[in-house]
């Protein structure tokens, strides 16, 4: 047994020998190897002779053993020999130590990805949506003609030219083409496309230019919530509200978005902005040849404009056909239809806010409205966003402002007449039936002219304002001093300067035209002519007050200054402005019903939002006998009167002409049964803003209501109604107005006399003269009253005579104890106020009319 023993740990140790010998010469050396393997053996050897018991003795040899033999030791076979450690690694020597080994390699690479995984988690997490910058929620706010047409588009507010819209009002075509522009797998791809970035920078980094790599969410995330900044922080932000966005909104959305949010060159933001400035067109109107070229601007909207930069066209004509070959690609565009398109030029670039010319006036009267009528604020406005469709009809306003620059600004020779430097001209045109306006006047260019003259409120409306006594006294049954009614052929003095009677406020006696004097004059007569006495007597026997209301009633506004209950209201010292003019006048040509004006048909808000209008309110001003009256004394005035030159219009028309104090202004204010038209030539001084008179403007002697204002409401008439049926008025009198009223004095001639009246005084007959300017408003009474006096009860005898209608002329202005000189009665209103019975008629009979003011 124990030579078994021996044996075999002699066996172990030889085979244990024999393998060190073998590993150490593997791990690298002959002659390293041989001495160990040796010193192996001659210890496996002396241990097997060894007659030791204990096995125990044989384990320091095993250790021996297996550390002299590097790698290789081991224990005997038999003998029950213990087990070698495992061998060291051998160090990496030379060019091996350079590169990782493969385990870190794997190590490097689980770490980083952990690493980004924790970093897109933790992006994600912190990152959130934020609000629209302020950029991007600025818009322009668009304004259009009745039929749609765009009338002007502003960017004052909002400082940027942009309308948005939604994607079902972007042509298919405008869709495609962008996506065939910027993103062509735009709803099938995820909110960011690695690829492609890594593509984007390669190309960057090789030269080929700089391009991106972002999808049409990330760009859009750039253009509405972030910047156009280049930096890493911005990038990292569109890149986590990307993957955000695209969770939370649909595709068809996000596309929305991007078209109305991104720059097309010719400070146009979104796709509906750039339709405008490029091509004049909506971007529901966009075909695939316009759509591609606007689409193809997003890369290079400056270098691809072909106006502003021809000697770009051949790349942009190249990046147009990209666009193109890509909707065919993609599917969207035919082959056949894509080889007929040829490239489609842009129109030239026109100022983004277009508001020269009338376009300023118009927007500045819209804005004003939409303010004033509490539809929308100033602030809301600022904001931008809304889509106004006005009332004004193109047609119409074209007409308009072809009838002032062929009647008054084509005539103006400011270089030669300086009178012709003052001249200012307003114009306002309404529907009666519904109070929309059709068309305005504001002035020569906005831009050049800013204050518009259909809506400024600072000029006396003049003898235009006379209809509305005689229509306030039809309203109220009104009788004249002796008491007859007051119809269209009352008789009345229509002497210059003729106190009137029966005004308790004090002394006042008016002049009228050229100081003409016309004795006993229908009022109908006195209409054509514009006779001043007549009508300020006539304010009087109605009531100050009362004409005051029912000018109010039929649109003049009750604050409008110099609006004032005293005589002199008749006259027009009213500075009402042609807009308001034009409301009233409307009224009568409604029969007295009263349409509210509107100036706006539809607003809409970011495309969709509809604005709630007011109701348009029709009310009753006056009754219809009262409007219908004095419509026929207005035909009169067209057909017989101061405003013949408004038969060219080649209709059925009825208006009154009209003349400020000094020529500061003519007016004519007129209509036909469809039509209510206010025509205001003005002076002002172009530096000062001071009223000047319009003395020899137009080489003419003086400005009156009967020329140009009349002129060119008579063109701009017959051109807005070219084409429609015409029309008679359909009119409703008062009992008795269709009467005639014979003067008692058939000597008179009422016939003669001056052109309008105006309440101005002397007309120069020759270049020399000096033009008087004496007013016929020769002073407001300082008191208000009522204008009522109280009927005399004791009237003085004559000896002889007759009674007779429309008695003599009074001398002495009706004071009493004067006497008159004419027999009869006196109907011409003699009499103190305070209703003191008059003096001795020293031509006998009765002074019946010596009375003072009836209520």
């Amino acid at each position: 047994m124990a030579g078994g023993a021996a044996e075999g740990g002699q066996a172990g140790a030889a085979s244990g020998a024999a393998k060190g010998a073998r590993a150490a010469m593997a791990s690298g050396g002959a002659a390293k190897a041989g001495p160990a393997a040796a010193a192996g053996a001659t210890a496996a050897a002396a241990a097997g002779r060894s007659t030791a018991a204990d096995t125990t003795a044989t384990e320091p040899a095993t250790t021996a053993l297996a550390d002299s033999g590097g790698t290789g030791g081991g224990t005997g076979d038999g003998g029950g020999g213990g087990k070698g450690k495992k061998p060291k690694r051998p160090k990496r020597t030379g060019w091996r130590r350079l590169f990782p080994t493969w385990r870190m390699l794997l190590s490097t690479f689980v770490i980083g990805v952990m690493l980004i995984i924790g970093l897109l988690f933790l992006g994600y997490s912190l990152v959130q949506i934020p609000s629209a910058n302020a950029l991007a929620t600025k818009q322009s706010n668009v304004y259009l003609y009745a039929d749609g047409s765009q009338l002007a588009r502003d960017t004052r507010d909002s400082k940027v030219n942009r309308e948005n819209v939604s994607l079902a009002k972007v042509s298919k075509a405008a869709q495609h083409a962008v996506l065939a522009a910027e993103d062509r797998d735009f709803y099938s791809e995820s909110a960011v496309d690695p690829k492609a970035m890594l593509r984007a920078g390669w190309n960057t980094a090789l030269g080929k230019g700089k391009q991106s790599g972002s999808t049409i969410t990330q760009q859009y995330v750039k253009n509405y919530y972030l910047g156009q900044e280049q930096t890493v922080t911005r990038k990292a932000k569109e890149f986590f509200i990307s993957i955000k966005l695209d969770r939370e909104k649909s595709k068809d959305e996000i596309l929305e978005g991007y078209l109305n949010t991104s720059y097309f060159g010719r400070s146009a933001y979104g796709i509906q902005a750039a339709a405008q400035a490029y091509y004049g067109k909506d971007a529901a109107d966009l075909d695939p040849a316009r759509a591609a070229y606007l689409a193809a601007l997003v890369n290079a909207p400056s270098e691809y404009d072909v106006v502003a930069h021809p000697e770009n066209k051949s790349a942009a004509v190249a990046r147009w056909n990209y666009v193109l070959d890509g909707m065919v690609k993609e599917g969207w565009l035919g082959k056949g239809e894509r080889a007929g398109l040829k490239f489609p030029t842009p129109r030239d670039q026109t100022v983004p806010n277009g508001l020269s010319g009338q376009r300023g006036y118009l927007v500045d009267a819209v804005r004003q409205y939409l303010i004033s009528n509490d539809i929308v604020t100033a602030d809301q406005l600022e904001a931008g966003g809304y889509r106004i469709t006005t009332t004004i009809q193109k047609s119409r306003q074209n007409a308009f402002v072809k009838a002032v620059d062929d009647q008054l600004i084509s005539k103006l020779d400011k270089k030669n007449r300086k009178a012709d430097n003052y001249v200012r001209a307003g114009g306002a045109s309404v529907d009666p039936r519904t109070g929309k306006i059709v068309a305005m006047y504001g002035g020569i260019d906005y831009v050049k002219q800013f204050t518009n003259g259909a809506t400024r409120g600072d000029f006396q409306v003049g003898s235009t304002f006379k209809p509305f006594v005689f229509t306030s006294a039809v309203q109220n049954s009104s009788t004249t001093q002796d008491g007859r009614p007051i119809t269209p052929n009352t008789v009345y003095d229509g002497t210059t300067r003729r106190p009137v009677q029966g005004w308790p406020g004090g002394a006042y006696n008016p002049a009228n035209e050229d100081e003409k004097s016309y004795g006993d004059i229908p009022v109908r007569k006195a209409t054509d002519l514009s006779v001043n006495a007549v009508y300020a007597q006539m304010a009087v026997d109605v009531g100050p007050d009362r004409v005051k209301q029912t000018a109010v009633d039929l649109g003049i506004p009750e604050h409008t200054k110099d609006l004032q209950p005293y005589p002199s209201i008749a006259l027009g010292t009213a500075t009402a402005s042609v807009l308001d003019m034009a409301e009233a006048y409307a009224t009568l040509a409604n029969h007295g019903q009263r349409a509210t004006y509107t100036m706006v048909e539809k607003v809409t808000k970011d495309g969709t939002q509809q604005v709630e209008l007011p109701q348009r309110q029709t009310k009753r001003a006056v009754t219809r006998e009262a409007a219908d009256t004095t419509t026929s004394i207005l035909q009169s005035v067209v057909d017989n009167g101061t405003a013949v030159a408004a038969q060219a219009a080649g209709r059925p028309a009825a208006g009154k002409t009209g003349t400020a104090e000094e020529d500061t202004a003519a007016w004519f204010a007129g209509y036909t049964p469809e039509l209510a038209t206010v025509v205001s030539v003005m002076g002002q001084d172009p530096v000062t803003a001071a009223h000047k008179s319009l003395y020899y403007a137009l080489g003419q002697p003086r400005m009156n209501g009967g020329g140009p204002p009349t002129a060119i409401w008579a063109q701009y008439t017959r051109d807005a109604l070219k084409g429609k049926p015409v029309s008679d008025f359909d009119l409703q009198l008062q009992p008795g107005a269709d009467r005639t009223e014979a003067p008692a004095d058939p000597s008179a001639d009422p016939s003669i006399g001056g052109q309008d009246d105006g309440g101005t005084t002397g007309t120069p007959t020759d270049g020399t003269s000096t033009p008087s300017t004496d007013g016929g408003t020769t002073g407001t009474p300082g008191t208000t009253g009522g204008g009522t006096g109280t009927p005399a009860t004791d009237g003085g005898t004559t000896t002889g005579g007759n009674t007779a209608d429309g008695g003599g002329t009074t001398t002495g202005g009706g004071t009493n104890g004067s006497p008159t000189t004419g027999g009869g009665t006196d109907t011409g209103g003699g009499g103190t106020p305070g209703g003191n019975t008059g003096g001795l008629d020293t031509g006998g009979g009765t002074d019946t009319g010596a009375t003072g003011g009836q209520p």
